[in-house]
């Protein structure tokens, strides 16, 4: 029994400097905050190569910088890198399923993608979000009535197109 106080003080004593290490979900580090700030500056400058390498630091220095996922898909949509910026942007709403940029990013990479009944599902989410409208919803509406370029639609024709020959020929599993 006389052990009793002594371990309930060193038991409180250590979970209590645990505690105070430890930093909120929502705070993210300054120094990942700066590297994406910095980022924008030299992607800004048209160099999208640093700028990438400077966002991926700004992720290793803090993962749940959510800013420096739809920053770091953004260089890659300008990169024409669509299937890329789909995955980034799907790092950010794992962090915040509501992120209304992350939603409009991501449907808009879709787009360009090809993957239009998909960006479509990130409309209805950004509606279900955003109940008077929002710039978000526009842009991504607007994506969706332009349609994916030309290229896709004409690389999406021909794989529906079967080869010469091979019209009316089943395969056998």
């Amino acid at each position: 029994m006389r052990l009793s106080p002594l371990f309930l003080s060193l038991t409180l004593a250590v979970s209590a400097s645990g505690a105070i290490g430890q930093k909120p979900d929502d705070q993210i580090n300054p120094k990942s905050v700066a590297l994406v700030e910095q980022a924008a500056k030299v992607k800004a400058a048209g160099n999208l190569t640093d700028a990438s390498g400077i966002l991926e630091t700004a992720l290793a220095v803090d993962p749940r910088n959510r800013g420096a996922y739809i920053a770091l898909a953004e260089v890659a949509e300008q990169q024409a890198l669509p299937g890329r910026a789909i995955r980034l942007y799907g790092e950010a709403l794992a962090l915040d399923p509501n992120d209304l940029k992350a939603l409009a990013g991501q449907g808009e990479a879709m787009v360009q993608k090809g993957a239009v009944e998909r960006a479509r599902a990130n409309l209805v989410r950004i509606q279900g979000i955003c109940k008077t409208g929002c710039p978000q919803q526009a842009a991504l509406s607007a994506a969706i009535a332009k349609g994916p370029p030309a290229t896709v639609l004409a690389a999406q024709a021909t794989d529906k197109v079967p080869p010469k020959g091979e019209e009316g020929k089943t395969t056998k599993p």
